[in-house]
């Protein structure tokens, strides 16, 4: 199998198989996250519009996480068995669906319903990491899944900035403010029907095809969910997976909850207009150009020096100062030093989330999908419980921030929990031995 994979990650290949899927595969998971949060930086204007309480944008932060819980494990579960090409495809056109529901929204309520569909799209992170997990060895599947997923997760960023210049665009052209951030939704919504298109048309299932042209004993070698290492309900058992389900809500969790929060807190403890907060809280999400892919490649240098031991003990590290970086931004009361702490925080958050994925494709290879899927779904489930820090009116934004921050110090402290036996250390060895003497196309 690794013989068929890329064995480095080449930037400006577009024609090989591996690098054209994970160049769409990461552009695509880019849009999602766009889509998802296209509406936080406008969220003031919505809050004014329907006079929205506290408390029922907290509900409204919980909702738009907590459909991808569900999604993610589903998702999982239907990329082992028809192909990543296809679900993606599936999902992108389905997702545009609530983005589109968003801009007809004339009330509370219905604005929380499209609010909570559009979180279906945040399961695109699953397929993500599972394409990008089969198109690449062992010795590079780390920084790959950690690219795609920080480039991807850039999306989270850049609708911070650019949503509310498209809403003062359409302002500009002469719409009222209720009509222009419909408007802004519906713009959004086209850019996932294209993603859709050019998933399901330009990429592929595995290196050596797609799934419905591999022959029945191939498939079910490829897809990875015939018994193996495990069968499914033994694997349900394995502890690493829920750990590490708790470990990716301590990061990736943060991130999402920083997404939807991080603008309405610029507003209102600084005082900021609604493009300098979009821009504020746009730099957190910046930060994926990068942070997230330095998690994957330290991670992988640590799996080649000391193995997969390597790879838990850098996690356990990067989740700590995460933990204490979230504490620091908490507590400033001045901009610049508060920008400056949350820059500090996103690097640490988004190499713990790298990080995270450089331990899962070595959980289980046989079910590759379904560990991606629970592991993910993780991710959102921390940012449902975080959210309804911030429903509370007894505790302010800075307060639930530096709650968080103890409870990430805390949990990166049963990182390593998470062991491997001899033999399966063994393997990976052998493994990562073949894997670097691949080269790639």
């Amino acid at each position: 199998m690794e013989q068929h994979k890329a064995g480095r990650l080449n930037l400006t290949d577009f024609k090989s198989v591996p690098m054209r899927t994970f160049h769409i595969t990461w552009l695509s998971f880019f849009m999602c996250f766009f889509a998802w949060f296209g509406i936080a930086p406008l969220m003031a204007v919505v809050r004014d519009e329907f006079s929205l309480t506290k408390s029922q944008i907290g509900t409204i932060i919980v909702a738009s996480v907590s459909a991808t819980v569900i999604m993610r494990l589903l998702l999982g579960y239907v990329c082992d068995r028809i192909g990543p090409r296809k679900t993606y495809t599936y999902l992108l056109a389905f997702g545009s669906i609530p983005v589109f529901g968003i801009a007809f929204s004339n009330s509370y309520e219905t604005f929380l319903i499209a609010r909570l569909l559009i979180g279906c799209i945040g399961a695109s992170f699953v397929l993500t990491q599972y394409h990008t997990s089969v198109m690449f060895t062992s010795r590079v599947v780390g920084t790959a899944n950690a690219t795609s997923a920080g480039w991807g997760n850039l999306g989270g960023g850049v609708t911070q900035m650019v949503m509310p210049l498209v809403f003062t665009g359409f302002l500009g052209l002469g719409f009222a403010a209720s009509m222009s951030w419909r408007l802004s939704m519906v713009v959004t919504a086209f850019g996932l029907l294209l993603c859709a298109f050019l998933y399901f048309r330009y990429t592929q299932d595995f290196p050596q095809g797609n799934w419905d042209e591999l022959k029945d004993e191939r498939k079910k070698d490829l897809a990875q969910h015939i018994d193996g290492e495990s069968n499914l309900k033994e694997l349900l058992k394995d502890y690493r997976i829920w750990l590490l389900f708790v470990i990716y809500g301590a990061c990736f969790g943060m991130e999402l909850t920083i997404n939807n929060v991080a603008a309405l807190y610029y507003i209102d403890r600084f005082g900021l207009d609604l493009k300098s907060a979009g821009l504020m809280a746009g730099l957190f999400g910046l930060m994926n150009i990068f942070a997230r892919s330095l998690g994957g490649v330290w991670a992988d240098r640590f799996g080649v020096q000391s193995g997969l031991k390597g790879r838990v003990r850098f996690l356990a590290l990067i989740l700590f100062l995460e933990g204490a970086a979230l504490l620091l931004f908490s507590s400033m009361d001045i901009l610049w030093t508060a920008v400056f702490s949350m820059i500090i925080f996103s690097l640490c958050v988004q190499m713990a989330e790298g990080a995270t994925y450089a331990v899962v494709p070595f959980i289980n290879r046989k079910h590759l999908g379904v560990v991606s899927g629970i592991v993910g779904a993780g991710g959102n489930m921390g940012a449902v419980v975080f959210g309804f820090l911030f429903r509370s009116e007894s505790l302010s934004y800075g307060d639930a921030f530096g709650v968080l921050g103890i409870f990430v110090m805390a949990v990166s402290f049963a990182v390593p929990l998470i062991r491997f036996s001899p033999e399966k250390e063994n393997f990976e060895k052998e493994v990562m031995a073949r894997a670097m003497a691949v080269k790639s196309p």
